[in-house]
């Protein structure tokens, strides 16, 4: 059920086009928006759409993945356990701004003349480029052309092309390319939104090293707190068919290097802007400063054409692997074209790909690189969400992600013996692997972060056949995480002596530290049941390896029994009389939420209504027993999924972006096509359409990896759950659906096209490979690379 679905305003916003967002007129209603929507990263770096000439402004960003300020939380009451220091995303050194000015008047798109303009998010390239005519108020006509991308294949790079020509007269112009430390850290918020980041009012970067030569400048700052140092230089080459001056001038904060010339009516002057990222948390400010320098000196002189040329190899190979082609989802109501929805497939996965590529030794914020809400923190929606997209299309990134986990385990045991557990304990929200939850009833109690990780590992590893990680990493992940478990829980002789877990908070967050959360019990089950299963597999593969792992971690093998015990005798509750499954024990009992008399401009309910008036009522925030049906399809009969459905969906409303794919995943799966199809839109076009109202603050990153979810899981009817592919495809009566995508499975890749009551399966690289179509086993070779099934 979604309560307060958005619409675009203006359907002209962003034109139809399969492989770009395109901006036709300058829009200041929407500039916090589209600031958002343009913004251009590679997981490591990235860079708000804001314009290169410093403004209008609604909120600016540089970010650099897993760089964070830290506060101490402070409490009106404090207890034991409580996270004690907070965590956010730095904005960063702004190196992006490059200002005009023709005739001494500066090129300010609030009050310029514009004859044409044309922005636009290429996604097929991996760049952004603009290209507008300005009429200056003297009558001159200056083309403007700039193109901007976060380089791919260089980690810490990011560049822009800026040209200018002034048309039919001459004209004295100066070009002013400018890097800016930002002091004041904040962002225009509205009701005291919790998802929003902290504001610092007081500075918090300091300054240590700059470095001025030539047309070069580095500014290095350290934070004020988490002593992080950021090292950050600019570079420049320029050229044009006339004379020129240089001058280049800089402060602890501020550095500027200045073009002057006499334009002639059609010559162009080029600018290349390099701009060059690093962090580090060792290292020393000269150190970092040479680390800068060596890479701004590996690409000055070779112009902007080389990165182009590179960003577009990488993007020639992410679409190979990745691109999904969908037709027959857009009939409907509202009108949304094929195109539209083509739009916001490929729009989605390019901000999955911006968000996680070059994310090493670090995690995927929840919105990307593209904004500061939510602190910049990872939570749990990237396993669950993101990691499907990424074990099946980039699995090397995938294992970066589990390798960082791993990489948190010390703190998360140092965590589970502050909340008085055995084993590990990973935080809910995190940059630096610490809890960084204020709030630990929508916060610390959602334990089943843990199960969430192993069961993404559990994915990738069946999907890779990556047994090496599983022994250098997974192991001891494991048996952290089991031992949590089996110390949270308890034999409860009132549920006849079933391990019931008490005191935890599911997926839903209107629904807080409650007994026996579905959701959790089950993935609980999984991770004890995959901890034993693992070490008893290691023991008889590696005795060498499974001593190893005794000896580190003090693996008693009665631990192991215990673990299977508890799985096995876990507490699934399920309600006899309705035919469903409690969501939690005190769920059923409550009073249904109002929903006939909540106007539509009191949702999100978090920001109108108090905490208990929420928690004490029938309503949901996020699918979650929706999502254990998904996740664990198996465990579930198809009645029992309906019954499910039909009773939790109208109490879930559309406050969290999570829902909606999910959703649209089970309604497909028991027939409830009309709710599908209106869920997939949703998800698909959370932020192109900005569904939620919200897309000024970032991507919904989650949200766009469960949008290839619905169509791999839920149109192609794709069954991972136990280690192999078995596709079930489904079409929606009426609809002339089609869908095509690539997966890597096991080193394979190979191609599903559903279309016309078939499905074509073709073997594109590696071995023999054996898949399930509708439970019936086939193999592809490469001798017969093609297989065509019916779609039932």
């Amino acid at each position: 059920m979604i309560h307060h679905e958005r619409v675009r305003p203006d359907p002209n916003v962003y034109p139809p086009d399969e492989w770009n967002v395109i901006e036709k007129k300058f829009n200041p209603r929407i500039i916090p928006h589209t600031e958002t929507i343009m913004a251009v990263g590679n997981g490591y770096l990235g860079l708000r759409g804001c314009f290169e000439e410093g403004g209008p402004i609604g909120q600016d960003g540089t970010f650099i993945n897993g760089f964070y300020e830290t506060w101490p939380l402070v409490y009106g009451e404090v207890a034991y356990g409580f996270a004690k220091t907070g965590q956010t995303i730095v904005n960063a050194t702004d190196t992006k701004i490059i200002k005009l000015f023709v005739d001494d008047e500066p090129f300010w798109l609030s009050n310029a003349s514009l004859r044409s303009y044309d922005r636009r998010l290429n996604m097929k390239a991996g760049m952004l480029k603009r290209e507008l005519l300005w009429e200056t108020p003297s009558g001159k006509l200056v083309w403007i052309r700039s193109k901007r991308l976060v380089s791919f294949p260089h980690r810490h790079l990011a560049a822009i092309s800026f040209e200018v020509e002034v048309k039919n007269a001459e004209a004295p112009v100066v070009i002013s390319s400018e890097i800016v430390a930002i002091h004041r850290q904040s962002i225009t918020t509205e009701g005291g939104d919790p998802r929003q980041a902290k504001v610092f009012h007081d500075r918090i970067l300091m300054p240590l090293t700059q470095v001025s030569q030539g047309q070069r400048i580095l500014l290095c700052h350290e934070t004020k707190s988490s002593r992080q140092i950021l090292a950050c230089g600019i570079d420049h080459d320029f050229e044009t068919g006339g004379t020129y001056s240089v001058k280049t001038k800089h402060t602890e904060d501020f550095g500027q290097v200045l073009y002057s010339m006499n334009a002639q009516p059609g010559i162009p002057l080029c600018l290349t802007k390099y701009m060059v990222y690093h962090t580090t948390e060792t290292a020393s400010p000269e150190e970092m400063c040479d680390r800068v320098e060596r890479t701004l000196d590996r690409v000055k002189g070779h112009g902007f054409m080389p990165l182009q040329t590179a960003q577009q190899e990488f993007m020639d190979d992410f679409w190979s692997r990745s691109d999904v082609c969908v037709t027959g989802l857009s009939q409907s109501p509202n009108g949304r074209s094929d195109i539209e929805i083509q739009q916001a497939v490929r729009f989605n996965l390019f901000h999955i790909l911006q968000a996680s590529a070059r994310a090493e030794n670090t995690g995927i914020p929840a919105k990307g690189l593209t904004g500061r809400a939510y602190e910049g923190q990872y939570f749990w929606d990237a396993e669950i969400y993101v990691m499907p997209f990424l074990i099946y299309t980039a699995p090397r990134v995938a294992k970066n992600m589990l390798t960082f986990r791993y990489h948190m385990l010390d703190k998360a045991k140092k965590r589970a013996k502050e909340l008085g557990f055995k084993g590990a304990m990973f935080p809910w929200r995190t940059i630096n692997g610490e809890e960084a939850s204020a709030y630990y009833a929508a916060g610390t109690a959602q334990h089943h972060i843990n199960a969430d990780i192993m069961f993404a590992m559990r994915k990738y590893v069946n999907a890779t056949g990556d047994q090496e990680f599983l022994i250098d990493y997974g192991a001891e992940m494991l048996v952290g995480t089991a031992r949590m478990w089996n110390d949270l829980g308890f034999f409860s002789k009132k549920k006849g002596g079933k391990f019931c877990i008490n005191g935890v908070t599911g997926p839903d967050e209107y629904n807080t530290v409650v007994d026996n959360n579905l959701f959790t019990n089950l993935m609980a089950r999984e991770n004890l049941r995959y901890a034993a299963q693992t070490t008893d597999w290691l023991k008889e593969k590696d005795i060498r390896a499974f001593e190893t792992l005794s000896r580190k971690l003090r693996l008693d093998p009665g631990e192991i029994e215990e673990w299977k015990h508890s799985a096995e005798n876990m507490y699934i509750p399920f309600d006899e009389t309705l035919g469903i499954h409690p969501q939690d024990d005190s769920f059923l009992s409550k009073e249904p939420w109002d929903f006939e008399n909540t106007p539509q401009d009191k949702y999100p309910l978090l920001l109108f209504f108090h905490p208990l008036t929420i928690y004490r009522h029938q309503v949901i925030k996020q699918a979650d027993v929706v999502l254990a049906m998904f996740l664990l399809r198996e465990e579930f009969s198809l009645e029992q999924k309906k019954r499910n459905f039909q009773f939790y969906d109208p109490l879930t409303t559309g406050d969290s972006s999570l829902s909606s794919c999910i959703q649209s995943i089970l309604a497909l799966e028991i027939g409830e096509y009309e709710k599908a199809t209106r869920y997939a839109r949703a998800a698909l076009l959370m932020d192109l359409a900005d569904v939620g109202g919200n897309v000024r603050e970032g991507c919904h990153i989650a949200s766009m990896g469960g949008g290839w979810m619905i169509l791999v899981y839920g149109i192609a009817g794709m069954q991972d759950y136990k280690g192999v592919l078995n596709f079930h495809p489904r079409q929606i009566p009426g609809a002339k659906l089609a869908v095509k995508f690539p997966l890597n499975y096991r080193g394979r890749m190979f191609l599903v096209e559903i279309q016309n009551q078939t499905t074509k399966y073709s073997l594109l690289e590696g071995d023999d490979l054996t898949l399930y179509h509708y439970d019936e086993e086939f193999t592809l070779t490469k001798q017969n690379p093609v297989v065509t099934r019916q779609v039932r």
